[in-house]
C-alpha cells in the first residue's frame, strides 16, 4: 500500500510541476504556445507573439477551442484542401427554393435561381446576369 502511494504522490507532484507552456497547441503551425486574451479584442492571442490564434487545443482538458471567442469547438474541426484546420463555423452554405448562398469569412457567394450570381470578397462586389453573362465590378473606398 505504501509503495502506490508514493506512486501516486511522485505522480501528482510531476502532473502539478509540469509547466503551462506546454499545455496549448496552436493547430495552425502544431507548435506549443502560452495563450493570453489580448485587452481590445478579447480575442485570445499568443503571449509571446501577440499573433491572434485560430484554432488552438488545451492538452489538459483536450478541448479545441475557436481563438476569435474562446469557445470550445470540439467535434466542429475540419481539414480544408489546403490541409489546414478550419472552424466549420466559419464555412457557411445556406440552400433556399429561390438561391444558394456561399460564406466563408468576408467571401459571400450567391447563385439566385434565375442564374444570377452574386460575388463579395472584402471591399469588391461582382454581379453576373445569368441570361447575358454581362458581368459589373464595384470596388468600395
Amino acid at each position: 500500500m505504501k509503495k502506490v502511494f508514493a506512486v501516486l504522490s511522485a505522480a501528482v507532484i510531476i502532473i502539478s510541476c509540469t509547466s503551462d507552456k506546454d499545455r496549448y497547441i496552436n493547430l495552425t503551425n502544431g507548435k506549443t504556445i502560452e495563450v493570453e486574451k489580448d485587452n481590445v479584442t478579447g480575442a485570445m492571442i499568443d503571449k509571446n507573439t501577440k499573433e491572434p490564434i485560430y484554432i488552438y487545443v488545451d492538452t489538459k482538458t483536450n478541448d479545441t477551442i475557436y481563438g476569435k471567442t474562446g469557445e470550445v469547438i470540439n467535434g466542429h474541426v475540419v481539414v480544408d484542401n489546403d490541409k489546414k484546420y478550419v472552424y466549420d463555423n466559419d464555412v457557411k452554405v445556406d440552400v433556399d427554393p429561390n438561391s444558394v448562398e456561399y460564406k466563408d469569412g468576408d467571401q459571400k457567394v450567391e447563385i439566385e435561381k434565375d442564374g444570377d450570381i452574386k460575388i463579395k470578397d472584402g471591399d469588391s462586389k461582382v454581379k453576373i446576369d445569368g441570361e447575358t453573362g454581362e458581368r459589373k465590378v464595384k470596388k468600395d473606398d
